[in-house]
C-alpha cells in the first residue's frame, strides 16, 4: 500500500461512500515512524501559531469532531496532536452515555451546548453522530420517549430524518461563522483485539478494559454499516469526513495534525488591526515608559540584562 495523503482520506458527498475503498492501515515501515513523528510536531508548532491568531481575531470557529471504534486512539490522538495549544483557546468535550437531563432534548442540544466561542477550537470526542451510530446499532430508539408521529415510522426513515437533521445543523454552523472538521479513525478489527489484550496484559493499562468492550465488538459487522451510511449521508463540501487509516496511530495522528493545519488555514486568521487613534495610545504609553527614571526601575533592568548576558 501506498502511502495516503489527506486528499486519499476526504470525502465529501460527491460519489457513493464504501468504507472498504478506504484502507485501516499503509504499512508505514517502522524506520520511517520518526519522520513521522517530526511532521506532528511541525503541524503542532504551526497549529499554535493559526490558533493564536485564530483566538486573537475570534471571527471564526472550528469544530473538531473525532469518531472511531474503541480503541481506535482517539485520547492519544488528542493528547499529541493538540499538546502545543494554548488551552485558553481550546475545549474538548467527551460525548458518553447521555444522562436523563440530555435524553429529555432534542439529540442535538448537548452538542450546542459544548460548542467553542468563534475565535477557538472546540475538540468533540465522540458527538452527535453517537445518535445514528450506537443508536442505531442497538435500536435505542425504540425507547425514547417521543410522539407517536415521531416513532410511527420505519428504522430507515427514523434515521434519514436523522442524517437530514445533522447537515442541516452543520450548514447552519458553517453559515454562523464554524468549520466543522470530521474525522473517522478507521481501525481494523484484528489491530481492536491486539489493543484491547494489550490493555488486559499490562496492569498500567487494566483501567482502559471494560468488558462491554468485548460485548460491543461481537456488533462490528453493524457498526461498520452504521458508520458507512452515517458518512455517505452527512458528508458535504462544508464538512466533509476524513477517513484516516488508525492502525498505526503515529501516522494517523500526522494525518489528524494536517487536517486540523489545512482547516486552520482555510480561516486565514490575522491579528486584528488596531485603529490609528488606538497605535497612537501605543505609542505615547510606549514614549511614557521609555522616559520613566528611578533607582528600582533602572536597578530591574540592569539586573534583567546582566541575566540575558551571562
Amino acid at each position: 500500500m501506498e502511502f495516503q495523503e489527506l486528499k486519499d482520506c476526504r470525502f465529501d458527498g460527491s460519489g457513493h461512500f464504501k468504507l472498504d475503498d478506504y484502507p485501516t492501515d499503509v504499512h508505514v515501515e517502522k524506520r520511517l515512524r520518526p519522520n513521522f513523528e517530526a511532521l506532528t510536531e511541525a503541524n503542532t508548532q504551526r497549529m499554535a501559531e493559526l490558533q493564536d491568531r485564530l483566538y486573537a481575531e475570534g471571527r471564526e470557529g472550528v469544530v473538531v469532531i473525532l469518531q472511531a471504534m474503541d480503541a481506535a486512539g482517539k485520547d492519544s490522538t488528542i493528547k499529541h496532536v493538540m499538546s502545543g495549544i494554548n488551552p485558553q483557546g481550546v475545549t474538548v468535550a467527551s460525548f458518553k452515555q447521555p444522562s436523563s437531563e440530555e435524553l429529555a432534548h432534542d439529540f442535538l442540544w448537548r452538542a450546542v451546548a459544548r460548542l467553542p466561542r468563534r475565535g477557538c477550537i472546540g475538540l468533540f470526542n465522540r458527538s452527535y453522530y453517537e445518535d445514528v451510530l450506537v443508536v442505531r446499532v442497538h435500536d435505542l430508539q425504540k425507547t425514547y420517549r417521543m410522539p407517536k408521529r415521531v416513532l410511527d415510522t420505519s428504522k430507515d426513515d427514523f434515521f434519514e430524518q436523522r442524517y437530514r437533521q445533522i447537515r442541516d445543523f452543520e450548514r447552519y454552523l458553517w453559515e454562523n461563522g464554524y468549520r466543522v472538521l470530521k474525522i473517522f479513525l478507521n481501525v481494523s478489527s484484528a489491530e481492536q483485539r491486539r489493543r484491547f489484550l494489550d490493555r488486559i496484559d499490562d496492569e498500567s493499562k487494566n483501567w482502559k478494559f471494560s468488558s462491554s468492550d468485548v460485548t460491543e465488538r461481537q456488533l462490528w459487522p453493524k457498526y461498520m454499516e452504521a458508520y458507512e451510511q452515517c458518512i455517505d449521508r452527512t458528508a458535504t463540501k462544508e464538512a466533509p469526513w476524513y477517513v484516516v487509516p488508525a492502525d498505526q496511530k503515529f501516522y494517523a495522528r500526522w494525518l489528524v495534525s494536517e487536517a486540523i493545519v489545512r482547516t486552520l488555514e482555510a480561516c486565514d486568521p490575522h491579528y486584528p488591526e488596531l485603529p490609528a487613534e488606538q497605535r497612537d495610545d501605543l505609542e505615547t504609553a510606549r514614549q511614557g515608559l521609555l522616559s520613566e527614571t528611578g533607582g528600582h526601575d533602572d536597578r530591574s533592568e540592569r539586573d534583567a540584562t546582566e541575566r540575558e548576558n551571562n
